[in-house]
């Protein structure tokens, strides 16, 4: 089992959501976030230099078989790309187990 947690743009939230439900990826955690990113300008709007120091995001935690994590990444690839610095990053690690409370199922039957 891989967990992959990935930091994406609030804006691009619902397609990557909608693009993790097409591909059977119907479980997953997240949260709102602030972080700080590498960008070092501010963004100027009508003349006003806004601070972008502090950028707002959506953190997604998803836990998926092995065979899921190639097709999870690329969906998250695809609808959270805008090819504008800040699209955020995506980390993958290994799970060593997974269990459900209610069933005390183990493995991936926890993750059904």
């Amino acid at each position: 089992m891989k967990k992959i947690e990935a930091i994406i743009r609030k804006s691009k939230f619902d397609d990557v959501k909608d693009a993790l439900h097409q591909i059977d990826v119907n479980f997953f955690s997240y949260w709102d976030v602030t972080g700080v990113g590498n960008e070092k300008e501010g963004h100027v709007y009508r003349g006003v230099s806004y601070n972008t120091s502090d950028i707002q995001r959506r953190f997604l935690s998803i836990v998926v078989s092995d065979p899921f994590l190639d097709r999870t990444v690329d969906a998250i690839l695809k609808t959270a790309f805008t090819g504008i610095v800040g699209d955020g990053k995506i980390f993958v690690s290994d799970i060593e187990e997974a269990y459900r409370i209610r069933t005390k199922e183990t493995g991936y039957e926890s993750l059904k």
